[in-house]
């Protein structure tokens, strides 16, 4: 596990997912079988490897990634760096055989994502990236939805993606100082438009086209230490998506919004048959025959509560954290060959609509997105 000591790999991935499947006595594959995943923790800080190490009782760990790859026991090769150094790591863990799970996204640029993807197939190796969002509790309720057909045709779909995320000089930065420096790979088009892409691509079709304008709102920020330092890098992003079959995504993604919805993300479904809007955990939906009639008058004050004329869908499954609902499908897959979609090709669309999101927004125009293939 090569970037645990950062926030993502930490959190996410290494305590809610892999810490808690051992808590549970392991991944039961059914038959009698019982995976324990063994973590060896990988990365440049020895102090900060050595005290994750301690805390949750692991024996292994290094900032060696050379000689972890060329440990024949381990299998999996897994990674949650900053995405500026992710494209080198994996060429070694396929060249040395390894499975590859990975965050997004998967390169810098979509030559790379795809050179990835094509040595990971030359290799027969097993290979996946993380799409969270398509595990989260809203998304799966939508998902139900879309599968039964209550919307009928879909007509478009609204994203709101964001919150304020602190200069770092009163008070500090959520998000590390790397994000909003172009250098070192940050910026929110890069990091939020391949989580758009899988999301759009599985429930409601393939982008076909993008207009993006990306902007960055703040030009100084403070960094980890209270230094000053000039944001180079993208901070929020409005992008129109065009579908295959017709329907037109606009999604807002930003880093300098404050919050006034229910949840940090939501979207919301408008088709023929009916609406919903999903959040991170909760989805409600209106269905043709209960929409109500409204009347624009602005001589008059507003009587309807609209959020009140909304029906919640119910829960009706225990719903696992997302991480670590995919770790446990990427295992079985490793294990038992069970299919797994979320490939690295499926990472370099992400990659590849990030890359044409900002030369649309350098060029100022719409730009056909083509299908990609290895």
């Amino acid at each position: 596990m090569n970037g645990v000591t950062g926030r993502m790999g930490y959190r996410q991935h290494l305590v809610r997912s892999l810490l808690a499947l051992r808590d549970e006595g392991g991944l039961d594959l059914g038959d009698g079988t019982v995976l324990w995943p063994e973590p060896v923790l990988v990365g440049r800080r020895e102090s900060a490897l050595r005290a994750i190490a301690d805390k949750h009782g692991l024996a292994h760990w290094s900032t060696d990634l050379d000689a972890v790859l060329a440990d024949d026991s381990v299998e999996i090769y897994f990674d949650a760096q900053v995405t500026a150094a992710r494209e080198e790591s994996i060429r070694k863990a396929i060249a040395a055989g390894k499975h590859v799970y990975t965050e997004k996204p998967t390169a810098t640029g979509l030559p790379g994502a795809l050179e990835l993807a094509r040595l990971a197939t030359a290799a027969r190796i097993k290979h996946g990236v993380v799409q969270d969002k398509l595990f989260l509790p809203g998304l799966l309720k939508l998902k139900r939805l879309v599968d039964s057909g209550f919307f009928g045709r879909i007509l478009s779909i609204r994203g709101e993606f964001g919150y304020w995320v602190f200069e770092g000089d009163w008070q500090s930065a959520q998000r590390p100082s790397w994000n909003y420096r172009a250098e070192d790979g940050g910026g929110i088009v890069v990091d939020m438009f391949p989580h758009w892409e899988y999301v759009l691509h599985e429930l409601f079709g393939r982008v076909t086209s993008v207009q993006a304008l990306a902007t960055t709102h703040l030009a100084q920020r403070w960094d980890e230490r209270g230094k000053p330092y000039d944001a180079t890098a993208d901070d929020a992003a409005y992008g129109i998506f065009q579908l295959a079959g017709g329907a037109i995504a606009q999604i807002n993604s930003s880093w300098a919004v404050r919050v006034h919805r229910d949840e940090l993300v939501e979207f919301q479904v408008d088709g023929t048959e009916g609406s919903a809007v999903a959040g991170l955990r909760e989805c409600r939906f209106q269905h043709r025959c209960a929409t109500p009639k409204p009347v624009w008058n602005p001589d008059l004050p507003a009587t309807e509560a609209f959020r009140e004329q909304w029906q919640p869908v119910p829960d009706n499954e225990d719903f696992t954290n997302g991480f670590k609902a995919q770790w446990e499908l990427f295992l079985r897959h490793v294990y038992l060959n069970t299919p797994y979609q979320w490939d690295l090709l499926a990472g370099a669309r992400g990659v590849q609509l990030a890359e044409l999101g900002l030369r649309s927004s350098a060029e100022g125009r719409r730009i056909e997105v083509p299908e990609i293939s290895l």
